[in-house]
């Protein structure tokens, strides 16, 4: 019944699950997705979503069940992510590097303030 009301309600508002989606994000916090491009990933073992913030250059990544954040990713950076023959592969060399050694790593990067998801 809940699932009926919020497609009868979000086909007269245009909002979608995605604007109303809310993540955990791991050293961040809760997170509302609305001003996300999320792109649900099929092809690799490793990566199930990725999703990018283009004017804050913030990215998560979900690997597994967890969302990791990047920050101050370029977006010709998230592009060659998403299209790169191997995902894991370009992640695993090229963004996630090793522990605070991440090209992108929030602690040693600007991160964006949002407004707090719970609110």
């Amino acid at each position: 019944m809940q699932s009926l009301l919020f497609a009868l309600i979000t086909s007269f508002s245009g909002a979608t699950w995605a604007d109303a989606e809310t993540i955990d994000v791991k050293y961040y916090g809760k997170l509302d997705l609305a001003p996300f491009a999320c792109t649900d990933v099929t092809r690799s073992s490793l990566i199930n979503r990725a999703c990018y913030d283009k004017s804050n250059q913030f990215m998560v990544v979900q690997l597994k069940t967890v969302y990791y954040p990047y920050c101050e990713m370029s977006a010709a950076t998230y592009q060659t992510f998403l299209d790169a023959p191997s995902m894991g592969q370009y992640y695993n060399a090229t963004i996630q590097g090793t522990g605070s050694d991440s090209p992108f790593d929030c602690r040693k990067h600007r991160g964006p303030k949002y407004r707090d998801a719970r609110r």
